[in-house]
């Protein structure tokens, strides 16, 4: 991103973005996709000699063990703990306020938005194991003439390591009913995949990542007033940046129910994804996925969101954040801001497989070593050949580096280094005409990928 002509075109999206209409508006055009780059993963533990050469471009000289990426046992032990009935009782909680409309009633414990928040905050309290730090964060809302107090709720698990950086994983709990009226705050609006099923998946991440510790802070945040405008993500954002909170990337769910006979995938938007924050961040999702359940794809669209709509993930994206949004493979627009949007049309198997690559995504990144920083590459005088230095991680048993073409979405094969050499390796056989992004992620103990650093681009 330091490059001047590709900050503007970005800067340009982003304003495009903003002059969206709104996110009940159905467009029947899909976002372009990009497909996924095959790679399969190498099984764990694999000597370095055992591999050979991959890729005819990268030819990296090594020594010594080096464990690859893989299924890490203790993260694919939370996979299998994923609990259909969990996330059924949570939905049909949140379709027994009625509406979850912005404003709607506060003060019954029954009905309305005031009810579903507080039944939330309590949910992660006790879903954390004394664990999770749970706080309100207050803002109003004017919006149509009409005003009223918000509140986004905040669970913080925090992280053992010193490393700064915290993952965001949120939805929005607010509802709405019909396309015109915005602030209907008595209609039914049940609401159960949009954006039920987003806080749903909050809370059985939550319940299953309390049970571990975590190298990185994890935050989960479930959003007030998407509806009118994403004005509780806004609100979390701007208090972030005004707090120094140093955000690596932030996953956006809504609408990831799904219903029986969907096609078993799932939608990521990022927008101008070989280049961008979010595409850096896409990349990663998209890899750890695939190690952990190849047979539910993550279809990455490069695009802010569907054309004409909006989600949460924009606020982040407007502040220059890493951000991303999971949408269910293909949507149903009978249902959209309908009072028929109940919990018995979703379909749990599928639902349950969309939270899976949520939880691998955050608990790869989270329980591995923290990401480094943006490595040095210096030529050698050698045609194509580069010497990548890097400050190494004494908690890493190897590191992956990605030679990355700018105009390939995904990975390419990786290079690897053993946790003897790390620090320091000099990669051969580079194409001296082709300009390459250069990352470094480390390896933890069974396999955990970490987190890519910032790209070193090399001309």
């Amino acid at each position: 991103m330091g490059d001047v002509t590709v900050r503007f075109r970005f800067i340009l999206l982003l304003l495009t973005l903003v002059s969206l209409t709104g996110c009940s508006l159905i467009f029947p055009q899909p976002a372009p996709t990009i497909p996924p780059i095959d790679i399969t993963p190498i099984p764990v533990g694999t000597r370095l000699a055992e591999i050979g050469s991959t890729n005819n471009n990268l030819n990296a000289v090594a020594s010594g063990d080096i464990v690859l990426p893989g299924r890490d046992s203790d993260i694919a032990a939370l996979l299998n703990d994923v609990s259909d009935q969990q996330l059924k009782a949570y939905l049909q909680q949140l379709e027994s306020f009625g509406t979850r409309n912005s404003f709607s009633e506060t003060q019954r414990d029954d009905f309305g938005i005031g009810a579903t928040r507080r039944w939330i905050f309590s949910e992660f309290e006790r879903v954390g194991l004394g664990r999770l730090q749970v706080e309100y964060q207050n803002f109003p809302l004017l919006f149509n003439g009409l005003t009223a107090n918000q509140q986004n709720i905040v669970a913080t698990l925090p992280g053992v390591s010193d490393y700064l950086g915290v993952v965001v994983i949120g939805a929005h709990y607010d509802s709405r009913v019909g396309e015109g009226d915005a602030t209907d705050a008595v209609s039914l609006a049940p609401a159960a995949n949009d954006n039920g099923s987003g806080v749903a998946m909050l809370l059985e991440l939550a319940r299953l990542l309390s049970t571990r510790t975590w190298n990185q802070t994890i935050v989960f945040v479930a959003f007030a007033a998407e509806e009118q405008g994403t004005q509780g993500s806004k609100h979390f954002v701007n208090t972030a940046i005004r707090n120094g909170v140093q955000i690596d990337f932030a996953i956006n769910n809504d609408s990831i129910g799904g219903r029986p006979g969907i096609p078993q995938s799932i939608r990521m938007f990022a927008p101008n994804i070989e280049s961008s924050p979010s595409g850096h961040a896409a990349r990663y999702i998209e890899y750890i996925n695939r190690i952990y359940q190849p047979e539910h794809p993550i279809t990455v669209q490069n695009a802010f969101d569907r054309e004409g709509r909006y989600g949460d993930q924009r606020e982040f994206q407007n502040a220059l954040i890493p951000a991303v949004r999971f949408i269910e493979s293909q949507e149903d627009p009978s249902i959209l801001n309908c009072s028929c949007d109940r919990w018995d049309r979703i379909d749990f198997q599928y639902f349950v497989k969309n939270v899976r690559a949520n939880l691998v995504a955050v608990a790869s990144w989270a329980g591995a070593p923290s990401p480094p920083a943006r490595p040095s590459v210096t030529p050698t005088g050698d045609a194509g050949s580069y010497l990548v230095a890097w400050t190494p991680d004494p908690a890493a048993v190897s590191y992956a580096i990605s030679f990355r073409r700018l105009d390939q979405p995904g990975y390419p094969e990786f290079r690897y280094s053993s946790a003897a050499e790390a620090g320091q390796i000099v990669v051969n056989g580079l194409d001296p005409a082709v300009t390459y992004g250069v990352s470094i992620a480390p390896i933890g103990i069974g396999g955990r990928l970490g987190g890519f650093s910032r790209e070193q681009i090399i001309p």
